[in-house]
């Protein structure tokens, strides 16, 4: 019971040593442009029949979100400014919220015939023009992709990120609290939940801890507040 006691308190004190500074501080973790959106297409472009790409280009402070839709023979890519303005991510909230800075442009378009491009351009224009609100989120929405109110776009990625048990236990030691743009690159900015590296540590075999770089009389130092 001893060892098994002493095997505990070093493994406590092994991971606080670790991640103590990350308790209180908030640290910044980058996320490349290319890992957010192989992330989008992973977990939503895959999932919605219709939707066949969703990517963005980020720069500093907004992004250009581009969706290309395949609807009965009509391909199109449109394209929208975003700004970012909400991005929380933990184990019970897996949330990403914009504000739409710019009309939604069409970049490309494949027609089955001249009615449907007819169609499509009577449409985008009676949108923005006649009823002043833009297709764009209001598509997304119908596919289920995000949800619109007060003019921002919400994309909860609980439906598709809460399936996978591994992704969920990694947020459950990681909280995002907000995030911010920057060219091809987003930063999010949040701690570690020490709560939950000590539950994940809990959970291992004893065997299975490496205390060997520990000595007994190793003891962290405790860090004084500055006045």
């Amino acid at each position: 019971m001893q060892t098994l006691i002493s095997n505990i308190s070093k493994r406590i004190r092994q991971v606080y040593q670790k991640a103590e500074g990350f308790i209180e501080d908030e640290r910044e973790f980058p996320m490349s442009q290319v890992f957010l959106n192989a992330t989008f297409e992973r977990f939503v472009t895959d999932n919605v029949k219709m939707l066949k790409d969703l990517h963005a280009d980020l720069h500093d402070d907004w992004l250009r979100l581009y969706a290309t839709l395949d609807y009965n023979g009509l391909v199109i890519t449109l394209s929208v400014d975003l700004k970012l303005v909400q991005m929380e991510l933990n184990k019970q909230t897996q949330l990403i919220v914009f504000e739409q800075i710019s009309d939604t442009q069409v970049i490309e378009a494949k027609y089955p015939n001249v009615l449907y491009k007819m169609g499509v351009r009577m449409a985008l224009w009676f949108y923005q023009k006649v009823l002043n609100q833009d297709p764009l989120g209001m598509i997304l929405e119908k596919l289920n992709v995000i949800k619109v109110k007060d003019d921002l776009l919400y994309l909860d990625l609980n439906r598709w990120l809460g399936k996978s048990r591994s992704i969920i236990d990694t947020l459950g030691k990681v909280h995002v609290n907000h995030a911010v743009l920057r060219e091809a690159e987003l930063v999010v900015i949040g701690n570690v939940n020490l709560t939950a590296l000590f539950t994940k540590m809990a959970q291992q075999r004893i065997e299975d801890w490496d205390d060997s770089n520990l000595k007994d009389d190793e003891v962290t130092p405790i860090k004084q507040k500055e006045s």
